[in-house]
């Protein structure tokens, strides 16, 4: 069993030793013995501040191929006359090339967990195995989108449990409610039930959604989830940007989870989620980039400063704060949490995810709360290392591999946009 001795490291505002013990802290700010020490490798943290690594609890990962493409459209307009036609170019090689990229940015960002949903996604797992971090890999579901051979494909692979690991979980992910029929989402949350898979779609991210779902079923989409039987503990959500009151209890109430998208929802002119609303209505609330074609990139950092603004406003407009342990909590523990993953907090018995940062960048200095300034001042340029897992996939800014997956990406996108 590794391990690897964090000396001198910031950490609850004092100086402490952290010891990582294979995959988890084994200890936080007490005094080791010799025989602890015996056999860490010894990391000099001094000017080093530690912080909970992020979890993208949505995205879309492959799609940083797409990034600037298409820019200034209505989300369906977006969809059905630029992206969808572009992906239909898309194949195995290019998911893995494309989800390569994606890996790479997240690590620089301070990423170590993704939950992935897309095609090919035996390439996706191959990549976060090979990379070193962990996912959530989406079988993604859509009669709409999928041929019926592809669709009983999906079905049987996650029969299967194929691809399973340490690091890699499978989820069930109905795309959404206007790409998947009553039919075949009813058949997702079955399989999801049977086989205990988390299930994870989108939900009223637009007001045309919203709309179409009442006219369709005669309820709207968060309605339909209770009356599918999936709005429980087990379901995760993305966006969710159009909710009332009432559904907003519903979620409270059935233990399901939301994931906020606030940068895209913005880009793409989609509408606010109700940030500071849900956590006051205690539910559970996770961050997440969506699509590099749609944020730009996938900087869980801007995301969750972003997240922070807007939970601000909201929470002031009701005489209240979103306090920054809550903003924090959104892009660290929330995500985990919502993926079953014992992460996300730097104390004993958690998986050793974190990251390091330069306590004496400018952005840092004055440091009157350092949780404030990682927040709302500082940027990932100050991140020196990551570790997933209990092993380093940056270290001193050094990703293996760096520049051969930035060539191979450019080159790759010449092809798709010639073929």
């Amino acid at each position: 069993m590794g391990k690897i001795l964090l000396q001198s490291v910031f950490h609850n505002n004092a100086e402490c030793d952290i010891l990582i013990s294979g995959t988890t802290f084994s200890s936080v700010g007490k005094h080791l013995s010799p025989q602890d020490r015996e056999g860490a490798e010894i990391i000099d943290c001094k000017g080093m501040a530690i912080f909970p690594a992020f979890y993208n609890a949505h995205t879309h990962a492959a799609m940083t191929l797409m990034r600037g493409y298409a820019d200034d459209k209505p989300l369906f307009e977006w969809l059905n006359n630029y992206v969808w036609p572009l992906e239909a170019k898309l194949n195995a090689d290019d998911i893995e090339i494309g989800s390569r990229l994606a890996v790479l940015e997240m690590i620089r960002t301070g990423t170590v967990f993704f939950a992935d949903m897309y095609w090919h996604r035996e390439r996706t797992m191959k990549v976060v195995e090979e990379m070193g971090i962990r996912a959530a890999i989406g079988v993604t579901i859509s009669d709409k989108l999928t041929s019926p051979e592809g669709l009983e494909e999906n079905f049987k692979f996650l029969k299967q449990h194929t691809g399973e690991s340490e690091r890699i979980q499978l989820v069930v992910m109905p795309h959404s409610i206007y790409t998947v029929s009553e039919n075949c989402f009813k058949r997702s949350v079955e399989i999801a039930q049977k086989e205990n898979y988390l299930l994870h779609t989108h939900l009223s991210e637009t007001q045309q959604e919203v709309a179409d779902c009442e006219k369709d079923y005669g309820c709207s989409p968060v309605e339909l989830m209770q009356r599918f039987e999936t709005l429980n503990s087990h379901f995760i959500a993305a966006h969710c940007v159009h909710l009332n009151e009432n559904e907003k209890k519903l979620f409270a109430k059935s233990g399901a989870s939301i994931v906020v998208n606030p940068c895209s929802n913005l880009k793409l002119g989609s509408g606010l989620p109700d940030i500071a609303g849900f956590h006051t209505h205690g539910i559970s609330v996770a961050l997440g980039t969506d699509g590099a074609s749609s944020n730009n990139n996938l900087d869980m950092h801007e995301e969750m400063k972003i997240a922070a603004l807007i939970g601000q406003l909201q929470a002031h407009n009701n005489g209240n704060v979103f306090p920054k342990e809550t903003v924090l909590s959104l892009a660290t523990e929330a995500g985990a949490k919502a993926y079953g993953i014992h992460a996300g907090k730097i104390a004993e018995g958690y998986l050793a995810d974190c990251i390091l940062v330069n306590k004496n960048d400018v952005q840092f200095t004055p440091c009157h709360d350092i949780v404030s300034n990682w927040i709302y001042s500082a940027n990932t340029n100050t991140i020196d290392s990551v570790i997933c897992n209990g092993k380093f996939v940056m270290k001193n800014h050094h990703i293996d591999g760096e520049d051969d997956i930035l060539k191979e990406a450019q080159q790759r996108v010449k092809q798709i946009l010639t073929r």
